[in-house]
């Protein structure tokens, strides 16, 4: 066997282990294939998580979207097309106000009608939580008196607060008199309390401001929560303001009194929208709901 091809072969069976730079380009060439491998799953990895944030933004929107304007017992629900419509069967009409209406023209307000029917009666955000007055709400309260609306006065329930110090404030705050409506509480949030917590609380503030002026105060509730939170026999001596908006007809089984069917109403006398009520009767009978000239005013 010639002298080279003998090396060569010994070369090929000595065992030994291949040259470090071989070795390093064969390593080299498994990192860059785990790189890319790497690269390539870190790729797939933000796709995904791109296309999971993109589909939870989506989510939200449409929650968001529904909750704001279309959802049925959302207060911030608004009327995309068209006008406000006006349930048949009722003519006693009214609206209900608080500084968001900003300035009103009484005067016109005086000669202006919903559905050709008259406006008499007025109700009027006067007091918030425990030390919260509306701001326009000794204008208000004056104005609606000075003009010959029949007027209410209402107190904006804050879960939380001490419901005998929002009692005592609403009292400090609003003096009814014999022609008024009875004094009304706006039930709409829950915060963090229990159902019974809250009835504890609606039931407190009721008997408190009701002893104080000899009447059942009005409880003013959307249908959810009046048929759900505050469905139990205890309030069904409150005459019920309920909201329920955009229904031809009023849903609710019981007993009721006043309905708030719409909140985008407009007159010329307001900027803006304002919200429309409805009367469960005749004027004699809303006369009849006010508060007595013998009532026992404490």
């Amino acid at each position: 066997m010639p002298l080279d091809k003998k090396d060569n072969y010994q070369a090929r069976n000595t065992g030994k282990k291949p040259s470090a730079a071989k070795t390093g380009k064969r390593q080299g060439n498994a990192r860059t294939t785990r790189k890319r491998g790497r690269t390539k799953a870190n790729g797939r990895r933000s796709r995904i998580a791109f296309t999971l944030g993109a589909f939870m933004i989506i989510v939200a929107y449409v929650f968001l979207f529904y909750y704001f304007f279309v959802g049925p017992f959302s207060f911030k629900w608004k009327a995309m097309y068209g006008e406000p419509t006006y349930p048949e069967g009722y003519n006693v009409r009214g609206i209900d106000i608080s500084h968001y209406q900003k300035r009103i023209n009484w005067e016109q307000l005086r000669n202006e009608s919903i559905n050709n029917d008259p406006i008499r009666f007025v109700f009027i955000k006067a007091t918030e939580g425990e030390k919260l007055m509306d701001e326009d709400f000794n204008e208000n309260f004056f104005q609606a008196a000075e003009n010959g609306f029949i007027r209410g006065a209402y107190h904006f329930y804050v879960p939380g607060v001490d419901i005998r110090r929002q009692a005592q404030f609403y009292l400090h705050t609003v003096h009814l008199v014999p022609g008024d409506l009875p004094p009304v509480l706006d039930v709409e949030s829950t915060g963090k309390l229990t159902d019974e917590q809250i009835r504890n609380d609606v039931r407190t503030w009721l008997e408190i401001v009701g002893r104080h002026y000899g009447v059942n105060p009005i409880i003013y509730a959307n249908y959810k929560f009046r048929t759900t939170i505050l469905d139990t026999p205890e309030f069904d001596k409150y005459p019920l303001w309920i909201a329920h908006y955009y229904v031809d007809k009023m849903k609710y089984n019981g007993k009721w009194a006043f309905w708030q069917h719409t909140d985008c109403g407009k007159l010329n006398s307001i900027n803006g929208d304002v919200d429309f009520n409805i009367f469960n009767g005749s004027p004699a009978n809303l006369q009849e709901l006010t508060i007595p000239d013998d009532s026992a005013l404490e």
